[in-house]
């Protein structure tokens, strides 16, 4: 049983998506759906510059783009369709996108705005993230509450993986927290980002994409789509813009996710866009199940061939 699984923000590269462009066919419809919705967006995601392909307001809906293309090109070539579908973070746009929910054209549209909305939610410089690795999420969750009670904004923003968690909120109080953890034997990476997601903070940001979603049509799913709120199938896709709105300010359970499903049968993932982040971390976190990565041509034809 294979789910199809679509990579959020920072996965992105120039030239990501033009070699299945070059292909024809689904993905070059698909990534053409794109462009119309909003111009430009191809030169960006194959000309760069990188700085701007990295603003968050750009690199949402590259994202989209190409992890729709990679989809529509496997299923145009007879892959096998998925029974499950879900995304980390932006991916779970894509996830309804591939499911038939959302309208690829829609999709891209409220990315666009969710970046903008994010970005405007805090003066660049004010949040920060981090990653913390070779500890738990209990007592990542446990350091972070205690330099919140004195005073700033730090929480878990992203369970990944068994040993990794990803915290984000003020400056200040991120760094505090990864100041204890690194002095308890964490590793801590400070992530690159343009703003703290998945915090608190972002909650202007999802008041104002909440009045987008409401406003967009949501169609019944050709299979099921797991939530980052609840890491669990979604119940009723009415439901979908509430919990994508909360997903905003809300913690990516991605862990859980994948545990949810390998308990629903799954045994292969194949991770549709740019990079392979994913798939690394089922790798770490499941045994028993593959992970392939779908980018381009090449690993489109492999992934066709015996499993």
């Amino acid at each position: 049983m294979i789910a199809a699984l679509f990579p959020g923000q920072n996965s992105q590269v120039v030239g990501m998506g033009h070699d299945l462009y070059k292909g024809g066919g689904a993905a070059r419809r698909a990534l053409d759906e794109a462009e119309r919705a909003l111009p430009g967006l191809l030169k960006l995601m194959w000309e760069g510059p990188e700085e701007a392909l990295k603003k968050t307001a750009h690199q949402q809906p590259a994202l989209v783009a190409v992890g729709a293309a990679a989809f529509a090109a496997y299923l145009e070539e007879g892959g096998e369709a998925p029974a499950y579908a879900a995304g980390h973070s932006l991916g779970e746009f894509t996830a309804h996108v591939a499911a038939g929910s959302l309208a690829l054209g829609d999709a891209v549209r409220l990315v666009h705005k969710r970046g903008q909305y994010m970005q405007d939610a805090v003066p660049e410089g004010v949040g920060a993230m981090a990653a913390i690795l070779k500890t738990g999420r209990d007592h990542v969750e446990r350091v972070c509450q205690a330099v919140a009670a004195e005073g700033g904004v730090v929480e878990v923003a992203n369970l990944n993986a068994p040993e990794q968690t990803v915290i984000s909120g003020e400056a200040g109080a991120v760094e505090a927290a990864a100041a204890r953890l690194k002095a308890e034997g964490a590793r801590v990476v400070r992530l690159n980002v343009s703003a703290p997601f998945h915090c608190r903070l972002m909650r202007p940001a999802a008041e104002r994409l909440a009045r987008d979603l409401r406003a967009v049509a949501f169609a019944p799913p050709r299979f099921p789509v797991l939530c980052n709120v609840t890491a669990d199938v979604l119940p009723d896709i009415r439901e979908a813009p509430r919990l994508l709105e909360a997903q905003v300010t809300a913690p990516v359970r991605w862990t859980e996710t994948l545990e949810r499903l390998q308990a629903l049968g799954v045994t292969r993932t194949l991770e549709f866009g740019s990079g392979a982040v994913l798939s690394g971390l089922v790798k770490r976190t499941l045994t028993g199940v593959s992970a392939h990565a779908v980018t381009d041509r090449e690993s489109l034809a492999a992934v066709k061939g015996p499993v």
